[in-house]
Formats: C-alpha cells, sequence, structure tokens
C-alpha cells in the first residue's frame, strides 16, 4: 500500500510557522494584509476565497475583498489595482481569474507589480521564478506541490522528475521549482513521442494535464512518488485526479489524493506569500 501524501497535515504545519511569523510582524507594527480583487461571484471563485479567508485568519493575516459585479469596466479594474500598488497597508494581492470577457486578461494582470503578486499570474513574476531573482512569487499550485515533497521528506536533489503538462499556471512554474532544488527534469505534453515511457521512469511524477486519468497504470513504476494536481469532474459528477488512483496506488511508493492533496495545501502557499511579502516590506 502506498503513502497518502494528504495536504492538510502539510497545511496545517505551514499555518503554525507562518502564525509565529506574523506575531513577529506584529511586534515590528506591520500588521500582513492581502487584498482579495473578484469580478462577479462564481461558485469556484467564492470557494477558494472562502478558505483562503479562513487560512489566513489562522495565519494572523488581514483581509480586504475587493468585489466588482460582472459589468464593471476594465479601466475600473486597473485603477483599483493600482490603487493597490500604492497602498502600503497591502503586501499581497489574489485577482481571480478568469475575468469577463469584454476584458483584456494579460492587459489587467499587467497592472500588478509582481511584489503583491501572490499566485505568479504576471509576467514579472514569471521571470523572477525563471530568473532566480526572487522577484514575485510563483504560483500557489506549483508551489504547493513541493511543500508537500519537503514536509513528507521526499528527496528532490538529484532525482528524476517528470511533469505532465506544460501549462503556465503549474506545469512551466513547477519545472523551474524543481530545477532550482537541482532535479533532472522533464516535461510532457501532448507531442510528448513516449509519454509512458517518461513518466514510468521517472521518481517523481507531477500530474498536471488537466485529463481525468491521464496517468494510468502503465505510466507508474514501483517506489515512484507520484503528485495529482489534477481537479475534474467527471460525468457522474464525481471529483478526479489526472491520474487512475485505484490503477496506480497499488504500484507507486507515495501518492497524493484527490480531493485531500495538492489543492488543500494551496491557500497555505498563499498565506506564506503574503507573510514573506510583509516582511520584505520592512526592507
Amino acid at each position: 500500500m502506498a503513502q497518502l501524501l494528504k495536504g492538510l497535515p502539510v497545511a496545517k504545519a505551514i499555518a503554525k510557522e507562518l502564525s509565529e511569523r506574523s506575531g513577529l510582524l506584529n511586534e515590528k507594527g506591520v500588521k500582513p494584509t492581502l487584498a482579495i480583487l473578484r469580478v462577479g461571484s462564481r461558485p469556484d471563485d467564492l470557494s477558494y476565497e472562502k478558505g483562503a479567508v479562513k487560512r489566513c485568519a489562522e495565519c494572523g493575516i488581514e483581509v480586504r475583498r475587493v468585489i466588482f459585479s460582472e459589468n464593471v469596466t476594465q479601466q475600473e479594474l486597473i485603477e483599483s489595482i493600482e490603487e493597490i500598488n500604492r497602498d502600503d497597508t497591502i503586501h499581497g494581492v489574489l485577482l481571480f481569474r478568469p475575468l469577463p470577457k469584454h476584458m483584456d486578461e494579460n492587459l489587467v494582470c499587467a497592472a500588478l507589480v509582481p511584489e503583491k503578486d501572490m499566485d505568479g499570474i504576471t509576467e514579472g513574476s514569471m521571470a523572477g521564478i525563471f530568473s532566480g531573482s526572487g522577484k514575485g512569487y510563483p504560483p500557489c499550485t506549483a508551489q504547493a506541490c513541493i511543500e508537500i515533497l519537503d514536509h513528507y521528506g521526499i528527496e528532490i536533489q538529484g532525482r528524476r522528475v517528470t511533469v505532465m503538462g506544460r501549462s503556465n499556471v503549474i506545469g512551466k512554474p513547477v519545472f523551474m521549482l524543481l530545477l532550482k532544488r537541482n532535479a533532472t527534469v522533464t516535461v510532457c505534453h501532448t507531442k510528448t513521442a513516449d509519454p509512458v515511457a517518461e513518466c514510468s521512469r521517472a521518481d517523481i511524477l507531477i500530474a498536471a494535464a488537466g485529463k481525468a486519468g491521464v496517468i494510468t497504470g502503465r505510466h507508474v513504476a514501483p517506489g515512484q512518488t507520484v503528485l495529482d494536481v489534477g481537479i475534474n469532474v467527471t460525468p457522474e459528477g464525481k471529483l478526479m485526479g489526472d491520474v487512475d488512483f485505484d490503477a496506480a496506488e497499488p504500484v507507486v511508493g507515495a501518492i497524493s489524493p484527490v480531493p485531500g492533496g495538492v489543492g488543500s495545501v494551496t491557500t497555505a502557499v498563499l498565506a506564506k506569500h503574503v507573510i514573506e511579502a510583509a516582511e520584505k516590506s520592512l526592507n
């Protein structure tokens, strides 16, 4: 039976550490603060917002909600972002996407300064990830993968890692985070000639393809660590990852479940970014 890499213990450990760091910031007159910008009331946005607010409260982070109707103009949203950029009492921003179709999402994201971009949505943040400059922050889900590996004592340095998926949200940033930790990383995508071979030879497999059950029993190998980043809803209404859990679990050494795995660590990473931004503000 594989070790289950559950996300809740990871999130709790991160929150405990952040609460202590928040207390130290308070002693220095700094209240870590996150601004949540939401346009409309999409159910998934509301669900994540609820979890983020709860996690921030546990970590001593103040949350300010800035809510707009669906018909807000692009200029109004950009002006709000620019105002937050100038507000030294706000250390981080979470902007929910996708934005309404009448907006240029790239243009709106570009208005946010990387220093306050808590979820890696700006080009400045991505550039910082690739250059290693420390400017901006990686997407929370990508970093959540690293946090889980570290929490469970799974070595990254020198290991062969295969990432299934090359999105800007997970695939590309997690590739760079792993490379920074001295892993040897392969990225698979729809044009990869033999994904089964690439996946099965890895020590660590990160499934982030966005397709239910795309990783089968053929893709995994004994002793392997598998992180399933996928969140998919089947036609029957069942929540399922990118990995066929029933086929992979008897084979691999460790695997994250869906739900209850990587996704449950993302709000803790968001809180961690806010604390880090607040600490940087002291300088």
